[in-house]
């Protein structure tokens, strides 16, 4: 069942505990096109995304905010303004479907099944650059200890290349909004070649 809190258009709501708790193991749909310049990659949704239907929504986390700063969109959009990424040649997907409180949830397993799904959905939509949100995740997912933020030069996914952004959450205490930003900078600039 689709949520009813923070729709596009209706008053900003924060969901409750209740909502939260009842979030645990949903869903949320890729916001994904054909041919994007783009496509970007969480760990998984949070609660909070699940609750609200909308990818990188718990206050806190500097996804869209680095988004913004680094100049891949014209001004700070909100996570119910996520269906216009596809406009700016961007898109969201997630190694892992399923909501949880915490990324540390997640098993291996279902972090490797992940990897193999998103090899094959980035063989269908075909994105110039695919950009995994954390660095330990994608380790996990595609099975390498050596990956570390930036592009992955020995690595490809067919014809889409590969670079790792630091994970936005409010959580990696590693990366202030700045330096962030400046990391989402270096892939716009080589997305932009």
């Amino acid at each position: 069942m689709a949520s009813t809190v923070n729709r596009p258009g209706a008053p900003r709501v924060r969901p409750t505990r209740e909502d939260l708790l009842a979030a645990a193991g949903r869903l949320l749909p890729d916001v994904v096109a054909p041919g994007l310049d783009v496509l970007l990659c969480g760990i998984n949704p949070g609660l909070w995304s699940a609750a609200t239907g909308h990818h990188f929504a718990r206050p806190g986390n500097r996804f869209w905010p680095a988004l913004h700063l680094s100049g891949f969109t014209p001004r700070e959009l909100r996570p119910d303004e996520q269906e216009l990424l596809p406009g700016y040649g961007l898109g969201i997907t997630n190694l892992a479907a399923r909501a949880t409180a915490r990324a540390d949830e997640l098993t291996r397993d279902e972090l490797a099944e992940g990897g193999a799904i998103l090899h094959a959905k980035v063989a269908g939509l075909a994105p110039r650059w695919l950009a995994v949100l954390g660095v330990t995740a994608f380790r996990t997912a595609f099975g390498t200890q050596h990956a570390k933020v930036g592009p992955q030069e020995d690595a490809s996914l067919g014809a889409t290349r590969l670079w790792i952004l630091p994970n936005p959450s409010g959580l990696n205490a590693h990366y202030t909004l700045d330096a962030l930003a400046g990391e989402f900078a270096k892939l716009r600039a080589a997305a932009l070649r």
